[in-house]
């Protein structure tokens, strides 16, 4: 979504298919490694334009290892925002080559403030804000899914 705003709303590299979520969506597991350490996380894919305009809009709590992926079809410039968006949320952005290109850490609830990558990615990861720091997550870190 070139310059467009996507809600903030409703993988590792196994193949292992985790069903779909309460919201619908298919989950799959995500590994991001930091500093040889390895963190593991259950993430909703979202992958359609709809799915990516809900994002986790409304939801009222996110445990520390879920989270929401957004991958795009093209690489391009991303912007978020927070409308509707309950829960602090980090936004991961993630370059074509699984490196995370920059890390928005704790975004406001409901703020409409755009959220920009550094550059141009090729997927947005959410976890629950605060997440990527207490696990020492940074950019230059590699995330990989089941895509």
């Amino acid at each position: 979504m070139v310059a467009s705003l996507a809600a903030c709303q409703p993988s590792a590299s196994s193949a292992v298919e985790l069903g779909q979520s309460p919201a619908g969506l298919e989950q799959v597991p995500l590994t991001i490694t930091s500093g040889g350490a390895k963190h593991r996380f259950t993430v909703e894919v979202a992958s359609t334009g709809e799915q990516q305009a809900m994002g986790l809009m409304y939801r009222n709590r996110l445990d520390p290892d879920r989270g929401m992926i957004f991958p795009f079809d093209t690489v391009r410039q991303a912007s978020f925002w927070m409308k509707n968006t309950l829960i602090p949320l980090d936004l991961i952005f993630i370059r074509p080559d699984g490196r995370i290109a920059n890390i928005e850490a704790n975004a406001v609830p409901l703020s409409l403030q755009p959220i920009y990558s550094d550059g141009e990615v090729t997927a947005v990861l959410e976890v629950a804000g605060g997440r990527a720091a207490e696990l020492g997550v940074r950019p230059g870190d590699k995330v990989e899914w089941k895509r």
